[in-house]
């Protein structure tokens, strides 16, 4: 899946999604979130419509988070993640242009677990393969932090100078 998407270089959330419309051919506009998001509340959206898609974000955040959302957001547009049906019908009234009707769909988003998993390992590998973020090590990672605390090596890890007791 990655593969398939065209990193621009220099890369730019924005000029993927500006790339990302050229390909499908289908408009793409990123649009800031009404502020503030507050606790409780999704920091990114992403909305298809018959006129195009909508990625909306976080403008009261870092610049790199601010990235984070938006790729996030690419991940579900790129996998065309779909929303429970019970939650399409929420968005049926929607006024890309009207703050308030946002707010009121954005606490009643979701998608399953799984479609969030992949939409975030989506965005942290594009971040990742442009070195916004460093790569994963062996020891990096919840898992690699645990590793560590315990003293613990194994056959991952060559020339590890202890072994667990």
């Amino acid at each position: 899946m990655i593969d398939g998407i065209p990193l621009p270089q220099p890369f730019s959330a924005q000029a993927l999604c500006a790339r990302l419309a050229a390909d499908r051919n289908r408009p793409l506009r990123l649009m800031t979130l009404p502020t503030p998001t507050g606790l409780g509340m999704p920091t990114g959206m992403w909305l298809a419509t018959g006129e195009g898609d909508y990625v909306f974000y976080d403008a009261q955040t870092s610049p790199l988070h601010q990235e984070h959302i938006i790729l996030h957001e690419i991940g579900h547009l790129v996998c065309d993640h779909r929303m429970s049906v019970a939650d399409q019908g929420l968005f049926r009234h929607i006024d890309i242009e009207d703050p308030h009707s946002i707010r009121r769909a954005l606490g009643r988003t979701r998608y399953s677990d799984r479609q969030e998993q992949e939409a975030e390992m989506i965005a942290g590998m594009i971040l990742e393969d442009v070195g916004r973020v460093p790569a994963p090590t062996l020891l990096s990672g919840m898992l690699g932090g645990l590793e560590s605390g315990m003293g613990l090596r194994d056959a991952r890890h060559p020339g590890a100078p202890c072994s667990p007791r």
